[in-house]
């Protein structure tokens, strides 16, 4: 009988862990739904350089302000998590919808984008809590590795729907968001919270999101995750216009839209499961540091495969895709393990916000640089992240275990 109850729980277990992951591929297609249709929008718009880089910084920004709004009210821990998820999930949709049916410029699409931030800061990381809450310490690693595997598939999925064809740009919204609102179904019909985290105490701890930095644990693995982030969606957000100013561009195989999604997207996927198997197997610290070593190399080496040929041009690409998020879902489990476990999800929403807002600062920087010398060299400025993620993460490595804290711990 106890036999049975296990296989039992363990089925349950998957199950949920696969619908919570296919709720963040759906639900996170419209983040980087319009970055997609940019070329088309700058010729319907007549929209600048810079107009682009806003249409995914208003994203960025919206995120940041959604996520320092729910760690300021605990609400990642506080409102029913699979709720709280599917309401983001379905906003998000509704702004995008809105967006392609009725926006004629800058002035309706940026608030717009903002507002769908906004509401994604309710889909990221409480998925991270929901998907943690199903996979015990020993297993956590490879579980998020999953989740974040599902982060990137959905944010790119955008460019696989625009790179069948030439779709009119709202038409490639409007599939994104309806995605967006079958992953919002999906979490309120079949997603529940899991075992293996402590329930919040349903009251407000905003202090919590400073407090941790005060704990070696949670301070180094956010440390790691700054410099993480501060590669990570300035090369998803620019590799397309990089393709294209490459010599090779004409030459590589399929549209620029096929080739980032198989890179940034499938790679992505791949290596984010090995970076979840890698802390579960080696240590935390281990993965991640390896992690950013071989991301932190591409971004060193992109000026020479800037002059690739196609075939090594797309199989660097895919190196720096499966490096650049491999340990993405690391920092998450470290965080989970480290952090009070009271306040799990405010933490992890407290470390996505202040990650996604150092996101808004590499995206603008980006294209600063390449027009001053060129997009060869553009990517030079996300050295600086990997680098001292590494260090951070190496030290946690030598200081703290990878336990979780006892269940009776409270913040200060």
């Amino acid at each position: 009988m106890d036999d049975t109850n296990v296989e039992r729980g363990q089925t349950t277990a998957r199950r949920q862990r696969a619908a919570i992951a296919l709720v963040q591929v759906l639900g996170l297609a419209v983040w980087f739904s319009v970055s997609a249709v940019v070329p088309s929008l700058r010729q319907s718009w007549g929209i600048s350089t810079s107009g682009a880089v806003w249409l995914t910084g208003a994203t960025q920004l919206g995120f940041v302000v959604g996520a320092v709004g729910s760690t300021a009210l605990n609400l990642a821990d506080r409102i029913t998590a699979q709720v709280l998820l599917a309401m983001s999930a379905a906003s998000a949709a509704v702004c995008t919808v809105v967006l392609a049916l009725f926006a004629d410029g800058m002035a309706t699409a940026l608030p717009l984008r903002f507002l769908t931030g906004v509401c994604l800061a309710g889909v990221y990381p409480v998925g991270m809590k929901l998907m943690a809450s199903w996979a015990p310490s020993t297993g956590r690693g490879l579980a998020l590795g999953v989740l974040i595997g599902a982060l990137t598939l959905g944010s790119i999925l955008p460019q696989l729907i625009n790179g069948f064809g030439d779709l009119p740009w709202p038409t490639v919204l409007l599939v994104a968001s309806a995605l967006g609102g079958l992953g919002a179904l999906i979490a309120l019909v079949f997603v529940r919270p899991g075992p293996h985290l402590a329930r919040g105490t349903g009251t407000p701890h905003p202090r919590y999101a400073l407090t941790m930095f005060t704990q070696r644990g949670p301070l180094l693995t956010n440390l790691g995750y700054f410099g993480h982030m501060w590669e990570l969606y300035a090369l998803w957000t620019w590799l397309p216009i990089f393709l294209l100013a490459s010599p090779t561009a004409q030459e590589l195989p399929g549209s620029v839209g096929l080739v980032v999604f198989a890179t940034m997207g499938l790679f992505g996927v791949a290596g984010c499961l090995l970076g979840g198997w890698g802390a579960d197997r080696f240590g935390r610290s281990r993965a991640a540091v390896i992690a950013l070593a071989v991301s932190g190399t591409c971004c060193l080496l992109s000026p020479l495969a800037f002059h690739a040929g196609p075939a090594l041009l797309v199989l660097f690409c895919a190196v720096w895709g499966a490096s650049v998020i491999a340990d993405s879902g690391v920092f998450s489990t470290s965080l989970s393990e480290t952090a009070d476990p009271h306040y799990v999800g405010t933490a992890l929403t407290a470390q996505t916000a202040i990650g996604f807002a150092l996101t808004v600062i590499s995206i603008q920087l980006v294209p600063l640089l390449a027009n001053a010398v060129g997009w060869q060299y553009a990517f030079l400025l996300l050295v600086p992240g990997p680098v001292m993620g590494a260090r951070a993460m190496q030290a946690l490595g030598s200081r703290v275990p990878n336990t979780t804290p006892a269940a009776s711990d409270e913040p200060s």
